[in-house]
């Protein structure tokens, strides 16, 4: 072993992180401990802190530090319209682009079977429990244009059917293969406008 078990285990922590290799854990770990220490301490008491006080809004689902969060909150939302995404990164797009009004659930993933995440591992329950409590007039699917975006997509369209609602999708202005965090502003806007039946 050429580090000490300390370094060895924070390089393996940063290897947790989706997209995070061996070489580039390797190198956060020294840039952290040779160079930035500040930086270091920082990030441990951001994360203990978000960790200890960041949990789910009982409504929408997305990261609160209260019970529900400033957006369902908020008095100048459109309660009758719930717009279903699949992480707090899509949520966060949509508002960048200042078009949609109504309210949101964040399943907190999607289906994917190589992955091991089915139905049961998303939000649904919790969805059916909000819609319970708050019924609505229109529901949006937003999830990616992706395989495993489009399998959540028809699921949640076969199970909202079967309890009465009708869901509307976004229009196909999303690139195939394209993840809704990282389109522009115009394109989101047009994909909102023009959304079709699921």
């Amino acid at each position: 072993m050429t580090v000490t078990k300390a370094v060895e285990d924070l390089a393996n922590a940063f290897r947790r992180l989706s997209g995070v290799g061996p070489k580039t854990a390797q190198r956060y770990t020294f840039q952290l401990l040779a160079r930035d220490r500040v930086a270091a301490a920082q990030i441990a008491d951001t994360l203990k802190f978000a960790i200890d006080h960041v949990s789910h809004c009982k409504r929408c689902n997305n990261f609160s530090e209260s019970p529900t969060c400033r957006i369902c909150a908020s008095p100048s939302r459109d309660e009758s319209k719930l717009c279903i995404v699949e992480t707090p990164a899509d949520l966060t797009s949509f508002e960048d682009t200042g078009v949609y009004q109504g309210l949101y659930f964040v399943l907190m993933g999607r289906i994917s079977p190589l992955e091991g995440i089915g139905p049961d591992d998303l939000g649904i329950n919790e969805l059916m429990e909000t819609l319970s409590n708050h019924p609505v007039k229109e529901i949006i699917i937003a999830t990616n244009s992706t395989v495993e975006g489009d399998a959540t997509a028809e699921f949640l369209t076969k199970m909202l059917a079967k309890h009465g609602y009708h869901a509307t999708r976004l229009a196909r202005g999303l690139p195939l293969g394209g993840e809704i965090e990282y389109m522009d502003k115009g394109t989101l806007i047009e994909a909102f406008q023009r959304r079709i039946p699921a």
